[in-house]
């Protein structure tokens, strides 16, 4: 993180912990607090400003225009606690920010946004990820890139493609993406599953599948798994990417939370490829909003071709709109600073989240396992010891107006479910995430007795 950066999470989050009006201290304040100068304060300043955060006054000074938080807590009136959804926090969708890459995007672009495009995607912006790729150690021709409109896309896109090999199979962890799981169900995809759990997974029985199943791609979420929340060690991404290049297995890496890792040495499995034998799939959703519906997917080059065709055929191309925006929004340094907040924000969640569940284990051992992940994210999961309370704990919880999620629908039909809990904490504050925890803590523990 920039110094500069660091200046604009620091006020931005001084902003949300204010009040309507309240004065932020003085230029010279803040210049000798950070030790900045005094154009670099007014520059963060007149940023913040101009995004409408905050709004000045000749000759006194600048002041909140009002705390985001607070708005937010005014309007959550509903007294539910939604352990469920896994939308981001829209209180912290950037829509000033992104507004003025629209229409900085029309400027710029002007026809082009208007007319059809390529099925591979705007190249100003395909040049921008390859770019930004190069932090996450992928290093690609700007060819081998293809943006799609959400990473679902791409998903439904190579279950139904031809692979150059013939092999027929989809192999998916165990639980997984439920939409996923849902598309391959649907079309009668053949489909294979393999455990997962907070420790990882069998590597023994993955060569296994990849020596006698005709496996056409392994579909994996090796950072902050959908739904458990773990990842995958080092050693394990790169027993991974050595099995499918033994094997001549394409390996489907689903890495839409990778913006999230604060381990500068995590690599995604595409590093440790040496043969090709990965497709990269990145997603702005999470990160920026859900509706912006952008994704990149990385492909080896024997399939660029049939899935570029194929993606022309479902859509023409991704809308333009959206594309040319994300380009000027990465390329302006915006979506580095909203990054650094939404981390920032959803840091201090995972870490509320990951003490209740480690005390929950501690309180109810007979009842909770639970294992800590290498980094705590905004979901994570538990497992009952007592698959008959699954059920039971949900329903006694939703009569508190608690709601927490149920596995099933993460789970392939005929597969072996496990007695997971879910849980989800993006659209609650820290101090709602202690409450509801005391509850679910207390609700165990009546069931117990």
């Amino acid at each position: 993180m920039t110094k500069y950066m660091k200046l604009l999470a620091d006020l931005e989050a001084w902003i949300d912990s204010g009040k309507q009006g309240e004065k932020l201290p003085s230029i010279r304040m803040l210049a000798d607090q950070y030790g900045y100068s005094h154009s670099t304060i007014i520059r963060a300043l007149q940023e913040l400003e101009q995004r409408h955060l905050i709004y000045s006054i000749p000759k006194s000074g600048y002041y909140i225009v009002k705390s985001r938080t607070k708005a937010k807590a005014q309007h959550d009136t509903s007294g539910v606690l939604d352990f469920i959804s896994a939308s981001p926090d829209p209180d912290i969708f950037p829509y000033v920010d992104f507004q003025h890459c629209m229409n900085k995007a029309i400027d710029t672009y002007r026809s082009e946004l208007f007319m059809y495009g390529t099925p591979s995607g705007l190249p100003a912006l395909i040049q921008v990820i390859q770019k930004q790729l190069t932090a996450f150690q992928i290093f690609v021709n700007t060819s081998q890139i293809v943006i799609t409109s959400g990473v679902q896309q791409a998903l439904a896109i190579l279950s139904e493609l031809e692979f150059p090999d013939g092999r027929q199979k989809v192999l998916i962890e165990q639980p997984s993406y439920h939409l996923l799981i849902d598309l391959l169900e649907t079309r009668g995809i053949p489909v294979l599953g393999i455990n997962r759990t907070a420790e990882g997974i069998d590597l023994i029985e993955l060569e296994r599948l990849f020596r006698t199943e005709s496996i056409k791609f392994f579909y994996t979420i090796p950072r902050f798994h959908n739904p458990l929340g773990s990842s995958y060690d080092e050693e394990t991404k790169r027993r991974i990417a050595g099995l499918a290049e033994q094997y001549n297995v394409y390996i489907v890496e689903d890495d839409y939370m990778g913006d999230f890792e604060q381990n500068s040495k995590s690599d995604p499995i595409y590093a440790y490829s040496q043969t090709s034998r990965v497709i990269y799939l990145k997603s702005y959703s999470k990160i920026i909003f859900p509706g912006l519906r952008v994704a990149a997917a990385v492909l080896p080059e024997p399939l660029i071709d049939a899935f570029t065709r194929y993606k022309r055929i479902l859509d023409i191309d991704s809308a333009a709109m959206s594309q040319a925006a994300l380009e000027i929004y990465i390329k302006s340094g915006m979506f580095a600073r909203h990054r650094t907040r939404v981390i920032s924000s959803y840091a201090e969640k995972a870490r509320t989240l990951d003490i209740a569940l480690k005390q929950l284990a501690v309180l109810h051992p007979e009842l909770v396992a639970y294992s800590t992940p290498a980094q705590p994210m905004i979901h994570n999961h538990f497992v009952l010891k007592k698959r008959a309370l699954t059920d039971k704990l949900i329903s006694a919880l939703k009569q508190k107006s608690i709601l927490i999620g149920s596995i099933n629908s993460h789970y392939l039909h005929g597969f072996e479910q496990q007695p997971i809990v879910k849980l989800n904490v993006s659209q609650l504050a820290a101090g709602q995430i202690q409450t509801g925890m005391e509850q679910l803590s207390a609700v165990l523990a009546r069931m117990n007795a």
